[in-house]
């Protein structure tokens, strides 16, 4: 049987039969025996090394960076992980609201929002920039390279713009852009738009009060603010989030501005400086037993909601850091220096006839020529030469004392920061040219501030009270009231009762018949004043002043009027100051419900009936009842009995009281809330019930 052994076995694995040369076969091409083995060994083994090296360095360069990146730059990675993973929100506080003394708002924070960028995110910045640019509808060249600019780098966040309108907001958010988020910001917001701008100022987009009220009162109106952690995943979605702390709000403020006096001053400022062709002006109203003050005005002024568009000259507060000589308005400060140091009486004959005074080779003269005048007729008739000769007797340092003690070359009030001191020269500078300067209101700079402080002094009996801007505080529910702070006595009331008595007789008679409110006494003083140009006073560039207070026996209200180089009209204070007091006086008293001085009504009847057919006339109580109402307890007074008394006379007593007013009906008072003798806080408001009444007691 043949063999069946397969061809595929193992055979040519067993040695080569041949010839045996002592036991080994022969080297084949020179080889050695062995050689080949050992050669591919050595060729292993280097190779083993040289893999071996490279592995070796390659796990110690990993482990050298290991340490470097977990040991060496551990704590700046970890900073970079919290910045990718965690962002840290700013949460501003909500400032408090601002409003007048009837509680009418004035300034209040609204949500805006802010639109802000991850440019890590956003991929062609070019693209980017101009598609915002395009929402926008008015980006300037430089404002899209400043984009492009800032989309271009690696930052984490960058704003692209603050607080916009609801409408650009909407715009950009229709985009959809990649990188680009809003976030919700506190915006201040003005409903009155420029109403009392200068006075309330302005806040920036951090939320800090950069000018006036807001300013002054920044720390206690913005609050505190607080922080939001969020953690976000690689996409920057939100995962957590966490606020601490949270923002607190902070503090209302009630002014002692009352809108509807400041709106008519505002009004009447324009009116004014229009209808004279004049640079500008400022109005103060104040109330001089307080030393509150119902409005500030100045021409020209901006919208403090874009307060970025107007011109520094516009946001300037010029009642408070403008100053002017006062020129004749400043005779009341020698007048009274006079009267009270017994330098001359109010009937005391002064030799004018000369109109004019020289010291050396300068020349003082009078508008007019007259005679001999008496000192009254002096102020009255404002006579320069008159009052430079009362001066001389009265000295440089007496009339220096009296100029401080009425509040000049110093600043009064805490609620106006940047407000401006005034000059006042000292005694030692004062020779007998400049001191027949000041005693006209030249060689003394003041502001329209100063001048309402020192007119209120006389208007109250002497006492120069500090001004205030700011009635409250209020905070948590809890108000807290700025006190009448008396800063000095300048005058005795008698003496302040002889100086209203000559300013009356200038609006009467006098320099100031234009100030003239029918139905009430006024007593003011006119001043007209040439400025100060390129260190010349010049002949075509005037200040126009006028200060007053009415009613003059029973002062409600101290008014200032300033016009700045009026050219239309004259430039005398008489033809153009006058008239805009007269105008705001008039509406202030109207609506402060006071009643005219000059001939004033009737008592009002009303019939009671004793019989049934025999009707008996009655007066009807009048605002002597207001002398039960009781004074301040506590900060608190009692509501009067106001029942039977006209509309008109409870309007004024409850204005005097400080609350407002809600009248439901006509006539007389026949019900009231609150009633009589119930505590009042200043503030507060009352509901009067008006009826008609016939002879019998029945409503018409």
């Amino acid at each position: 049987m043949p063999d069946q052994t397969p061809r595929t076995s193992l055979h040519w694995l067993r040695p080569r039969r041949g010839p045996a040369r002592s036991g080994f076969a022969e080297p084949r091409h020179g080889v050695p025996p062995g050689g080949a083995d050992q050669r591919w060994r050595r060729t292993v083994r280097q190779r083993v090394i040289v893999a071996a090296a490279l592995f070796g360095l390659w796990t110690a360069g990993i482990q050298a960076r290991l340490v470097y990146l977990q040991v060496v730059d551990r704590a700046d990675l970890t900073a970079r992980a919290e910045r990718q993973q965690q962002r840290t929100m700013e949460l501003p506080a909500e400032r408090g609201e601002i409003v007048d003394r009837h509680g009418r708002v004035l300034a209040y924070s609204v949500d805006a929002d802010s639109i802000y960028a991850v440019p890590a995110e956003i991929g062609d910045a070019a693209r980017a920039a101009d598609r915002l640019c395009g929402a926008f509808g008015d980006c300037t060249p430089a404002e899209r390279q400043t984009l492009v600019e800032r989309f271009g780098s690696q930052r984490a966040f960058s704003y692209v713009r603050r607080q916009v309108s609801p409408d650009v907001a909407a715009r950009v958010e229709a985009l959809d852009l990649p990188g680009i988020g809003f976030l919700k910001e506190s915006r201040r917001y003005y409903p009155k738009k420029d109403l009392a701008a200068s006075l309330l100022g302005f806040v920036g987009v951090d939320n800090v009060g950069l000018a006036g009220i807001e300013a002054t009162y920044d720390s206690q109106i913005r609050g505190h603010g607080g922080r939001m952690l969020i953690q976000t995943d690689a996409r920057q979605h939100a995962l957590f989030s966490r606020v601490d702390p949270a923002p607190t709000a902070g503090a209302d403020l009630e002014l002692t501005i009352d809108e509807y006096i400041q709106y008519i001053a505002e009004r009447e400022l324009r009116a004014g400086v229009e209808e004279n062709e004049a640079t500008g002006g400022s109005i103060v109203v104040m109330d001089p037993a307080s030393g509150q003050i119902l409005a500030v005005a100045n021409w020209p002024t901006f919208n403090p909601n874009v307060f970025q568009r107007a011109t520094a000259e516009a946001r300037r507060n010029r009642a408070i850091q403008d100053l002017y000589e006062p020129g004749s308005t400043f005779k009341i400060v020698t007048a009274s220096a006079a009267i009270q140091e017994h330098v001359v009486q109010p009937d005391d004959p002064i030799d004018v006839s000369a109109g004019m005074i020289r010291f050396g080779s300068r020349q003082i003269d009078d508008d007019h020529r007259y005679g001999v005048l008496t000192f009254t007729d002096v102020i009255v008739k404002s006579s320069n030469v008159g009052t430079i000769k009362v001066g001389l007797k009265l000295g440089a340092d007496r009339l220096d004392r009296y100029a401080r003690r009425f509040g000049f070359g110093e600043t009064l009030s805490p609620d106006f920061r940047g407000e401006s001191p005034g000059i006042v020269w000292s005694p030692a500078h004062l020779d007998d040219t400049a001191l027949a300067s000041m005693c006209m209101g030249y060689q003394v700079a003041v502001t329209p501030l100063q001048m309402a402080a020192a007119a209120s002094a006389v208007a109250n009996g002497g006492e120069l009270v500090e001004p205030r801007v700011v009635r409250a505080v209020i905070r948590d529910g809890r108000r807290v009231e700025m006190p009448r702070t008396v800063l000095d006595r300048a005058i005795t009331p008698e003496t302040a009762g002889t100086l209203t008595t000559i300013m009356e007789q200038v609006v009467d008679h006098g320099t100031g018949t234009r100030a003239q409110v029918p139905g009430y006494h006024v007593a003011g003083k006119t001043g007209t004043s040439h400025k100060l140009v390129d260190g010349h006073y010049s002949n075509t560039q005037y200040n126009a002043s006028f200060v007053g207070f009415v009613p003059s026996r029973r002062p409600a209200l101290t008014i200032v009027v300033v016009i700045d180089s009026p050219h239309k009209n004259g430039y005398y204070a008489a033809t153009v100051a006058a008239p805009i007091f007269a105008r705001v006086a008039e509406a202030a008293l109207r609506h402060l419900g006071i009643p005219p001085t000059i001939n004033p009504l009737p008592p009002v009847l009303v019939a009671r009936a004793s019989a049934p057919d025999v009707p008996v006339p009655q007066p009807v109580r009048m605002p002597a009842v207001l002398s039960r109402v009781a004074g301040p307890v506590g900060g608190r007074g009692l509501m009067p009995d106001l029942r039977g008394l006209s509309a008109r006379e409870a309007l004024r007593a409850l204005a005097e009281l400080g609350l407002g007013v809600r009248l439901l009906g006509d006539g007389l008072v026949a019900d009231q809330e609150p009633a009589p003798g119930t505590p009042l806080d200043r503030g507060g408001s009352a509901t009067l019930h008006l009826e008609r009444r016939t002879a019998g007691g029945v409503g018409q």
